[in-house]
């Protein structure tokens, strides 16, 4: 088992903190991405909303979170352990699992067999539309 991230906020707070600080990153990485693509001043002001910069935080965010990569059995050891409701997508015929647990004893996980770098940008996405879009929008 490996885990891949920087960080797995403990308290909805938290979360709260980090998605804060990832917004000028989100920024910048937009602006910097419409100056690559040669967006004028004009089509700059009529492309880049406020909407485009949330999703690019979200996506950062999201891209952020620490992820467990385990075998099925290693999962279902921590699953036995954890107190909290788990969210399993994917298929029960395969060998490997990524899993991440939230602020709020809530857990999702995403069953894979040969493309790991698939199944954790895909949990990573499924966690924070399941675990953190409502903690991070209610502030």
């Amino acid at each position: 088992m490996h885990t891949d991230g920087t960080f797995a906020p403990a308290s909805a707070e938290e979360a709260r903190d980090r998605y804060e600080e990832v917004g000028p990153a989100a920024q910048t990485v937009v602006r910097e991405v419409a100056k690559a693509m040669e967006f004028d001043r004009e089509e700059y002001d009529d492309r880049v909303t406020g909407d485009v910069v949330e999703t690019a935080r979200d996506a950062l965010f999201a891209s952020l979170l620490e992820v467990r990569v385990g075998t099925r059995e290693e999962f279902e050891d921590w699953h036995e352990e954890y107190d909290g409701e788990v969210t399993v997508v994917g298929s029960e015929n395969v060998d490997s699992v990524v899993w991440h647990a939230g602020p709020e004893d809530d857990a999702v996980a995403a069953t894979f067999q040969n493309e790991e770098e698939a199944a954790v940008a895909t949990l990573r996405r499924q966690a924070f539309g399941r675990l953190y879009r409502d903690l991070v929008e209610a502030n």
